[in-house]
């Protein structure tokens, strides 16, 4: 693992928002940096390789392979991770939160917030 995957390990192995991530974790063809299976999240933390060459023709093929298997794709650059990893990994917990079937948000109804329908 690379610095900032190291980094950002560190605090999302403590469940963020009750949230539980796997790291390497191989799916189809692919070994994704960070998955929360019940989100069907995949997180990549993209260096700089990840803007060179025929890397970003392979990293939107990928995405969109992974996409159509219903996962949702997060990329965050390593800078960020280098940055501030405690940010990134709260940023990726609120991401992964309305994808979680039973962690889900949802919104009270009118009537339970009191407000009159009819008018």
């Amino acid at each position: 693992m690379s610095l900032p995957e190291v980094l950002l390990w560190q605090r999302l192995r403590l469940e963020p928002c009750g949230l539980k991530f796997r790291r390497q974790h191989p799916i189809l063809n692919y070994v994704l940096d960070f998955y929360c299976a019940r989100a069907r999240l995949a997180v990549e933390i993209d260096g700089e390789a990840h803007d060179r060459g025929t890397r970003p023709a392979r990293d939107a093929e990928r995405d969109a392979v992974l996409a159509a298997h219903g996962l949702t794709i997060l990329r965050v650059p390593a800078r960020d991770v280098l940055a501030d990893p405690g940010v990134v990994a709260e940023a990726i917990a609120e991401t992964a939160l309305p994808l979680h079937p039973r962690l889900r948000r949802r919104s009270p109804s009118p009537s339970v917030l009191g407000e009159d329908l009819e008018g």
